[in-house]
């Protein structure tokens, strides 16, 4: 059985959320520039095994737009609370990884088991590129449309004939301005540096990239892979950033040996 939930944020904003399946629970967190529909080929066989809460972050999908400064902390133990979970399994991609990686390590109680896809990690210094200035160049715009080609060539490498290709299409079109707004107000966390700190995690750790994402992400994931104690890697063939709508049943196979 799936249920819709809207979890009041924390300062008075609110998160879209659905919840389905029964079993261990398992939150699935997604990246910037996309919503919870990331996830829409991996939940029904995951659901059959766990009980899988995905949410939109804020701003982005169906959650409501920000007013002001927040934390995607605060914003995951909301929903976390909101649902009652006390030590769920955390998966993110992207963001979503670097948001559940943060969250790890500062509440490391609340986590029993995590799965980052294709993640980002905070204190990691990525290289200057053409392609991290044009994305500067667009967030100080406010250009959505530029944001929207710019996540199709860096990020949706495989384009919109590779499997889950049409979603892609409209997640990044539908979000590229509500990105924008989300970003700028993003602010109300502070700094933080996960990368200096993998040694600490404790909880079980499962670190996948495809083979098509971009050359960074392959070098964070094997920075998490051998930085984190204990982590296993895979990396999973014709993916791009958008794994799992690019090859669910692989990653589902992985997740569901990783949480079992």
């Amino acid at each position: 059985m799936r249920t819709e939930h809207e979890v009041p944020a924390p300062d008075g904003g609110r998160l879209w959320a659905d919840r389905q399946g029964s079993g261990t629970p398992v939150v699935l967190l997604h990246g910037s520039g996309m919503d919870s529909r990331l996830w829409d080929a991996v939940v029904p066989a995951l659901a059959r095994h766990h009980d899988v809460i995905r949410y939109d972050a804020r701003g982005l999908g169906r959650s409501a737009p920000p007013e002001r400064p927040f934390d995607d902390l605060a914003d995951l133990r909301a929903v976390l609370d909101h649902f009652q979970l006390t030590r769920p399994a955390l998966v993110g991609l992207s963001m979503g990884g670097e948001t559940a990686l943060d969250f790890t390590l500062a509440h490391p109680d609340r986590v029993a088991a995590l799965a980052l896809v294709g993640a980002s990690v905070s204190g990691h210094d990525w290289p200057p590129s053409p392609a991290t200035t044009a994305y500067a160049e667009a967030r100080r715009r406010g250009d959505a449309d530029a944001l929207a080609d710019l996540e199709r060539s860096v990020w949706a490498a495989l384009g919109r004939t590779a499997p889950g290709g049409a979603l892609v299409e409209t997640m990044i079109t539908e979000n590229a301005a509500r990105r924008i707004t989300s970003e700028h107000h993003l602010t109300g966390a502070p700094p933080r540096d996960a990368a200096a700190r993998l040694a600490r995690i404790t909880a079980p750790t499962l670190v996948v990239h495809g083979d098509h994402d971009h050359p960074e992400i392959a070098a964070i994931a094997t920075r998490l892979g051998t930085g984190i104690p204990g982590a296993r890697a895979h990396l999973l063939p014709g993916a791009d950033h958008y794994l799992p709508l690019r090859t669910p049943e692989r990653l589902t196979a992985l997740l569901l040996a990783h949480l079992a």
